[in-house]
């Protein structure tokens, strides 16, 4: 089996990708036709050219663009079911997918609309694609205290069923002026029983990793990926078994790293800390979870052992139960062994 055939056929988890940017380019197009008149290009060549990204500012910003087409709840669950579709033909199970609650407020819709969209297309998911889907309500953090306060009371109040975490994304370096709201709001959620999945040390260095680790309690981390400029923090990482949810093209995109051949990724297994492989923004990054196994085999040189131990870090980081997650390892297990 060539190690492309072997990608495809790896079953997969996606542990980070947010709902709004997972819409593929001919759903944004759908969108933006439904909703005429904001910034979003309405055919293809401009859009592709609206996902060229200088910054990580600028990505925020074309993002929140992108977000404020998703107007409805039935704008909501075509997000996910979209999602469902792509993943389901990468060879993807299951998915625990970013939503912005707060996003969906300032739009005014209700907190139970979004709910019940997020519930339905959880079940359609599951029915059309084989796809099950989980959800983290996640912060945007440069919102502030407002955000916070919005995502965690519809977390509390009227969650989706298949809600597993509780996390903040966003601009990273506005956190501090917020630290108590945010710290606040993860206590609430993980009291509720939700687990702490924040980002981290993506755009900002090792102290922004530290803080979700000490103020917001985290079990898994999103990219992680500029803790390598503190080797007490790699320690307490490569100790703990911490995952860190990396995301290589996205880093590239939103110039993170200059080259995707500079990305720390190699570094960070060879330090022996846990890492999962996921796709962030996919369309807009023009990339795919099995995409990103590719960058690792190709650009990384990492073979089909090593690829099959990325997929069975996912699962094992996964909020999946227990029977799911033996049934998943069981597959990748058999997998390996008939290339033996």
């Amino acid at each position: 089996m060539t190690i492309d055939a072997f990608i495809d056929a790896l079953p997969k988890v996606e542990l980070h990708v947010h709902l709004v940017g997972s819409a593929s380019v001919p759903t944004v197009l759908e969108l933006s036709r439904r909703h005429p008149g904001s910034e979003v290009p309405s055919t293809e060549e401009e859009l592709r050219r609206f996902y060229t990204f200088t910054d990580f500012p600028h990505f925020a910003r074309v993002y929140g663009a992108v977000n404020a087409l998703v107007r409805e709840p039935e704008d909501v669950a075509t997000l996910v079911l979209g999602l469902a579709r792509d993943l389901a033909a990468q060879g993807a199970r299951y998915a625990e997918l970013q939503v912005t609650p707060y996003a969906h407020h300032v739009v005014g819709m209700p907190k139970r609309e979004v709910t019940e969209a997020l519930d339905l297309a959880a079940r359609r998911s599951l029915d059309e694609h084989g796809v099950e889907m989980a959800y983290i309500f996640d912060i945007p953090g440069e919102f502030g205290e407002e955000a916070a306060r919005v995502t965690v009371e519809h977390a509390l109040q009227e969650p989706p069923a298949a809600l597993v975490g509780f996390g903040i994304g966003g601009i990273e370096q506005e956190r501090p002026k917020y630290r108590d709201a945010f710290r606040s709001a993860f206590a609430a959620a993980r009291a509720a029983g939700l687990h702490s999945v924040p980002h981290g040390g993506e755009m900002s260095g090792p102290d922004t990793i530290w803080e979700t680790i000490e103020g917001y309690g985290a079990e898994r981390i999103g990219h992680g990926i500029n803790c390598l400029a503190d080797p007490r923090l790699v320690a307490h990482l490569r100790e703990t078994q911490l995952p860190l949810d990396v995301c290589p093209t996205s880093n590239l995109r939103t110039g993170q790293v200059a080259r995707i051949e500079e990305h720390p990724l190699p570094r960070l297994l060879e330090e022996g800390l846990y890492v999962t492989l996921n796709s962030d923004d996919p369309p807009m990054f023009a990339t795919t979870l099995a995409g990103e196994y590719r960058v690792a085999a190709d650009v990384f040189g990492l073979g089909k052992a090593e690829l099959a131990r990325l997929a069975a870090n996912g699962v094992r980081a996964s909020y999946l139960p227990e029977q799911r997650k033996r049934a998943l390892l069981k597959e990748i297990d058999d997998l390996v062994a008939a290339q033996a």
